[in-house]
């Protein structure tokens, strides 16, 4: 996609300044040993990756959300 690290970038859920790489399937977790790729891996600021990151409640909404934002770029 061509960003540079100083390129703001919102958070995918909220739209604030995105802090924080999450993978959707966790990888420390017992979830996915393959390497990172993009459909894994999500932009989420400070707060919303505590509220919603690693909580299996939350990961049909991540994984929908992303998806959208993906396919929006």
């Amino acid at each position: 996609m061509g960003f540079d690290q100083t390129d703001w970038m919102p958070c995918e859920l909220c739209g604030s300044t995105g802090q924080d790489i999450h993978h959707i399937e966790a990888r420390g977790m017992g979830g996915s040993k393959t390497k990172d790729v993009i459909e894994n891996l999500m932009l989420l600021c400070r707060n919303c990756h505590v509220e919603y990151g690693d909580k299996k409640q939350y990961k049909g909404l991540l994984q929908a959300t992303h998806i959208a934002y993906m396919k929006r770029r």
